[in-house]
C-alpha cells in the first residue's frame, strides 16, 4: 500500500511538473508566497489535475484520504490545494481540520481549504464560531471565508449566534492594526449576513453605521 501511495505522489508532481508556469511561479514569489517548490499552476488546472489523479489512485488502489494527508505535508503550494481538493468529507474530522488550519501559512490555502472542504462539513459552521474566536489571524480568515459560503448557501443563524457573529465583526472592523485582506474579508461575510433578509439586514446596518 505504501508504494502505491508513493506511486501517486511521484504521478501527481509529474502532472504538476508538466502544467507548470515559469512566469506565474516566479510572480508568486514575488508576492510573498515562499515554498519549497511552487509549479505556478493556476486553480482551474488544478481541479483537472485532481480528476486525473484521482483517476491515478483508484488503478493504484491507494486510498484519498492517505493521499491528501501525505500531500498536505509536502512544501509545495500545489499539494496542499489539491489536498483540500482530494480529501474526502467523511475522512476530514474537526480535529484533523483544526490541525490543518493551524499549518495554513497563505490566504489562499484558506481559500482552498474553505471553498473544497470545510464549508461541506456537517461541523462547518461550529467550526468557523470556533475559528473566529482565533487570536491568529489566519484562523479567524478562514472562519470569515467559511461563514461567507455558509451565507451565500443560505445559512441561517439563531438569534444568540447572529449577535456573537456580529460582536466578532464589529470588533474586527474596528481593529486598525489588522491585516486589510482580512477586514475585507470579514466586511464581506457582513454584507453576505445581510443579504440573509431584513433583520439581518438592520442588524449589519448598525455596524456599517458605526465604521463612518
Amino acid at each position: 500500500m505504501e508504494n502505491n501511495l508513493q506511486t501517486v505522489i511521484h504521478e501527481t508532481k509529474r502532472l504538476l511538473r508538466a502544467a507548470m508556469s515559469g512566469p506565474v511561479s516566479a510572480s508568486m514569489r514575488e508576492q510573498g508566497l515562499q515554498y519549497k517548490l511552487n509549479f505556478g499552476v493556476d486553480q482551474p488546472r488544478l481541479l483537472t489535475i485532481s480528476e486525473e489523479v484521482r483517476t491515478i489512485a483508484e488503478e493504484n488502489n491507494c486510498n484519498l484520504a492517505s493521499l491528501a494527508i501525505e500531500l498536505w505535508k509536502e512544501d509545495i503550494r500545489e499539494s496542499k490545494i489539491l489536498a483540500a481538493i482530494l480529501m474526502p468529507t467523511d475522512a476530514f474530522d474537526q480535529e484533523l481540520a483544526e490541525v490543518w488550519v493551524e499549518q495554513i501559512r497563505y490566504a489562499e490555502e484558506a481559500q482552498a481549504l474553505t471553498m473544497h472542504l470545510l464549508v461541506r462539513e456537517p461541523y462547518a459552521a461550529d467550526f468557523a464560531f470556533q475559528m473566529v474566536s482565533s487570536e491568529r489571524s489566519l484562523n479567524r480568515l478562514v472562519a470569515w471565508l467559511l461563514f461567507g459560503r455558509l451565507f451565500s448557501q443560505k445559512k441561517s443563524l439563531s438569534q444568540r449566534d447572529s449577535d456573537e457573529l456580529l460582536d466578532h465583526i464589529s470588533t474586527e472592523l474596528h481593529d486598525d492594526k489588522a491585516d486589510m485582506e482580512l477586514r475585507r474579508t470579514a466586511l464581506n461575510t457582513l454584507n453576505k449576513f445581510m443579504d440573509l433578509g431584513t433583520t439581518e439586514e438592520t442588524l449589519g446596518m448598525r455596524i456599517l453605521n458605526s465604521l463612518n
